[in-house]
């Protein structure tokens, strides 16, 4: 009899004791390819945008030296036009892009404006010519007195495209620069409520939008130290990673962002360009062309850079594998391997862009990956230029840079 009362008490306590359980599950419990809950540091590291301080003074060193191929990268970077002192910025006070430029209402101008911002940055940096360093400002200066929107089809793609350039010429100008940059405030207002606003809540475009969309996100949050635009971001990009590079381990099927309802095989091989035959390192844009794979591919080096500066390493986790394996996939066929029929019906559209060395770095250099294909084509095409829309001089940055 004394047992009998127990039982009541035994049941609502193991009912209780699973009602936490699951509270507790449901927060911790992350969905395959999310961020953890906190990613941000809790203090930001800078310079922070896929390049840090130490692996700046690395390619100065280099550079100082004349070794190569460091010496190579740097001049040809400041023989380019982005390193031309006489450039004069073309601010717009609305960027309007349609698709395929049609309209190009700035576009074309932001973008290299930009990317001549970081460009000057890097020239400031490495050889220590002021007058680098007040170019970078004037650029930066000139669009964030005027600029106030984006708009058209290509608005998140080209504020994803530009956002990407600008924290990264940023981060170098306020972290280094010993001169002053009385308009910096006004800078970060830009980024905040020009930018951030038309790409943090991503896209349900081809992957290599949001991609793109969220290396500027995760940029533009370093510069404003803003916490939980760079968790959201953060969150964003592991769920697209996953869904943007297929891994045997992901199964029959790719992965899928949650948003875009591709909820059947059908739907699913119309997304990944008619492609039905799933292979470790294929992306969702192999058979569209190498060119916005490239994009795709570079977001996601960029990202886990920063990360990995930030003081998350996600090249060990399931990002580091699928951007490894896109590598090695595409640099097979980029350096002339023959497409088997089962893949994009035997027919690739070549040209994957100056985009191999971050990732080539972290994976072979850094973790010891054996990357033969990624490493003949990045040797190859040493020293890497711009792709004129938001990657630049990567081989002078991260070219076997240990640090």
């Amino acid at each position: 009899m004394s047992s009998a009362p127990s039982r009541p008490r035994r049941r609502a306590r193991t009912a209780l004791f699973a009602l936490l359980t699951t509270a507790l599950v449901g927060t911790l419990v992350l969905r395959p390819g999310a961020a953890p809950a906190e990613a941000a540091p809790a203090t930001f590291a800078h310079p922070g945008v896929t390049v840090s301080r130490p692996q700046l003074d690395f390619a100065r060193s280099k550079v100082g030296a004349g070794a190569q191929p460091w010496k190579g990268a740097f001049d040809r970077m400041l023989s380019s036009k982005y390193a031309d002192l006489n450039r004069t910025p073309k601010p717009r006070a609305v960027v309007e892009c349609g698709s395929y430029s049609n309209p190009n209402y700035g576009c074309t101008d932001e973008r290299e404006d930009a990317i001549a911002a970081y460009t000057n940055a890097l020239a400031w940096y490495i050889t220590r010519d002021d007058r680098y360093a007040r170019k970078s400002i004037e650029l930066m200066d000139a669009w964030s007195a005027v600029i106030r929107d984006h708009t058209n089809s290509n608005a998140p793609l080209q504020t994803g495209w530009a956002g990407s350039s600008w924290p990264k010429a940023a981060e170098i100008i306020k972290h280094t620069y010993t001169g002053g940059w009385a308009n910096s405030g006004r800078f970060a207002t830009m980024l905040r409520d020009v930018y951030l606003p038309e790409i943090i809540n991503g896209s349900n475009s081809n992957g290599n939008w949001e991609l793109t969309m969220m290396e500027a996100a995760v940029g533009i949050s370093v510069f404003l130290e803003d916490r939980a635009s760079y968790d959201k971001a953060m969150a964003k990009f592991r769920t697209r990673t996953a869904a943007y590079v297929y891994l045997e381990s992901d199964g029959a099927l790719p992965k899928t962002v949650p948003s875009q309802n591709l909820n059947t095989r059908d739907k699913i091989v119309k997304y990944w360009q008619n492609q039905s035959t799933f292979a470790t390192g294929l992306t969702q844009e192999t058979c569209r062309d190498f060119t916005h794979t490239g994009y795709g591919i570079s977001s996601i080096s960029h990202i886990a850079e920063t990360s990995r500066i930030q003081g998350q390493d996600l090249y060990g986790t399931d990002v580091g594998e699928r951007l490894r394996h896109a590598l090695g996939f595409q640099a097979k066929y980029e350096q002339g391997a023959a497409a088997p029929g089962w893949l994009c019906g035997g027919s690739l559209h070549l040209g994957l862009g100056p985009v191999t060395e971050v990732g080539y770095n972290a994976l072979h250099n850094r973790l010891g990956h054996a990357m033969t294909n990624t490493q003949a084509l990045t040797e190859r095409t040493r020293p890497s230029g711009s792709d004129n829309l938001f990657v630049a001089w990567e081989t002078l940055t991260h070219g076997d840079n240990p640090a």
